[in-house]
């Protein structure tokens, strides 16, 4: 089971962006949710300009039904499809792996994500079965770091993706989750040429 981008469509404003709808099948994204909702070991993390619970993919001990989220065939499906969506000619390698949870009024301000050249693209994928509109969570994007400079909102609708190209102007952020907990797995990437070069 790995990622699929069949369906990916790249945007260039206000930043490069891709909606990736099925990027999970339905069967798999049920399993991760259910896993996520009722098993997964969350941490608390807080932050200046946000407060979530987080699990690292590579080192939580994922059920057997799961463990495609970390394998080689998985990751390398997603660096490949990413660097094809963004055109990167020498390749993408995974950076981290987490899951994040939002809940409770929980949101993330606006930010940039971008430390440089350690992190490139970043590929979110939602699993939150039934989310609506009025549940929040909603993933805003600016055009800059002001709220008056918002462009575009995205629905976490189950089982969809969203990649980024995180550079100082992809601004963007999560409003406050109202109803419900969402969930969302999330790969980071660099550029680079190979997995051997972490």
């Amino acid at each position: 089971m790995v990622p699929h981008f069949t369906q990916a469509s790249l945007r260039t404003e206000p930043f490069p962006h891709a909606p990736v709808p099925g990027i999970l099948t339905p069967a798999l994204a049920d399993r991760v949710l259910a896993w996520l909702r009722d098993e997964a070991p969350w941490k608390l993390r807080v932050e200046s300009f946000y407060q979530q619970h987080e699990i690292c993919l590579e080192e939580a001990a994922l059920p057997p039904s799961l463990s495609c989220l970390s394998s080689n065939e998985f990751i390398s499906a997603a660096e490949d499809g990413l660097a094809r969506l963004f055109g990167e000619t020498h390749g993408l390698v995974l950076a981290n792996a987490s899951a994040h949870r939002l809940s409770g009024g929980q949101t993330i301000k606006i930010h940039n994500d971008f430390i440089g050249d350690e992190e490139s693209h970043r590929l979110l994928i939602q699993v939150n079965a039934g989310w609506k509109l009025e549940h929040g969570g909603l993933l805003m994007l600016f055009a800059g770091s002001d709220p008056s400079d918002l462009r575009d909102v995205y629905i976490p609708v189950h089982g969809s993706g969203f990649a980024f190209e995180i550079s100082e102007c992809s601004h963007h952020a999560v409003s406050s989750t109202v109803a419900g907990e969402r969930f969302t797995l999330v790969y980071t990437f660099r550029r680079g040429s190979s997995r051997g070069q972490k």
